[in-house]
């Protein structure tokens, strides 16, 4: 590995919602780097960006130092490091593989142990926060992995995120992942009931918002989600096929663990249904549209941004340090 004084080269797979928005972060703090995408035209942009482009994950895994994935699902992620022109096949000694797609904790660990079998190194990097705070480098970041292997990744992450936590071994970061996007599911899901009722009722939805807001029913999803709800795009830049795979990872890992839970099975099924009627491509808070269907009740207001936008200023991130007095 190169110091980090010199120009680290960093590999990057997969430019979507998040993934492309961390790439950009990494460019724009001067990093060496080499992307890969399906879309040539997501591709186009970073090159005309100042990025290199590689033609398979093998040349990525090749020309980079550290290689990070961040794509739409495991078995992705599976292809993407073991196909034939994968990441494992250019992979080698005193390289780093950062996953931060929102994944399978046994499969982090399954291809974990084929990079160290190479002599690399594995890190679980998912990142919590909002699409928002990812294209200003502001959101929260993850990290399970060795402790020397984060203190060599930490420079990386702190370009990417605002706060770093580092969460234990590898896979840990991947269960923590998922179970915050199930609490961020359930808040929605019960903000999207509470807005239709209050609508109901006959209330001032811009009231009641603020209501919400200055309370103790308060939240990050309230202050993000509700706001593009009531505006009527609905558009918070995740849709709910990726919902539904991280609240189904999250239940895998109770029922693995033996835990019998009762309300993460009926979120799954109120997910599954909305992805029936409007589509899994369709944006997850749109998940509001089933109790929109079944009252007549049309659940928006004047006044609500239709994307949400991060105003606060880029800084560099640093660790979460967990107080254990």
């Amino acid at each position: 590995m190169a110091d980090w004084n010199d120009q680290v080269k960093v590999g990057f797979i997969g430019l979507g919602n998040v993934g492309g928005k961390l790439a950009r972060s990494i460019l724009r703090n001067g990093f060496d780097l080499t992307v890969r995408d399906l879309d040539p035209a997501t591709t186009q942009e970073f090159l005309n960006s100042g990025a290199s482009v590689a033609q398979s994950p093998r040349e990525i895994a090749e020309a980079s130092e550290i290689i990070i994935t961040c794509l739409p699902s495991p078995s992705a992620s599976a292809s993407v490091m073991e196909d034939d022109d994968g990441i494992l096949a250019g992979l080698t000694q005193g390289k780093i593989w950062i996953e931060m797609s929102t994944t399978d904790q046994h499969e982090v660990l399954r291809l974990g142990q084929k990079v160290e079998a190479l002599g690399a190194s594995p890190a679980d990097c998912p990142v919590s926060g909002g699409c928002h705070r990812a294209a200003t480098g502001n959101i929260a970041i993850f990290a399970g992995c060795t402790r020397d292997v984060f203190e060599r990744v930490l420079p990386l992450l702190t370009r990417m995120g605002r706060q770093v936590l580092h969460t234990g071994d590898l896979g840990s970061a991947s269960i923590l992942k998922v179970a915050t996007n199930y609490l961020a599911t359930a808040n929605l899901l019960s903000l999207s009931e509470a807005l239709v009722t209050t609508k109901a009722a006959g209330l001032d939805l811009a009231t009641a918002y603020e209501a919400i807001r200055i309370s103790s029913g308060n939240s990050f999803v309230h202050e993000t989600e509700s706001q593009v709800i009531l505006n009527g795009s609905r558009d918070i830049n995740f849709t709910m096929d990726l919902v539904v795979k991280d609240i189904s990872l999250f239940q895998e890992i109770a029922d693995r663990e033996g835990v019998p839970l009762e309300l993460s099975p009926l979120l799954i099924e109120i997910f599954r249904d909305a992805q029936d009627r409007y589509g899994p491509r369709e944006w997850s808070p749109n998940v509001i549209r089933r109790l929109e269907d079944s009252t007549g009740l049309d659940v928006r207001a004047p006044g609500f941004p239709a994307e949400i936008v991060d105003h606060e200023t880029e800084e560099l991130g640093e660790e979460v340090i967990v107080s254990r007095d």
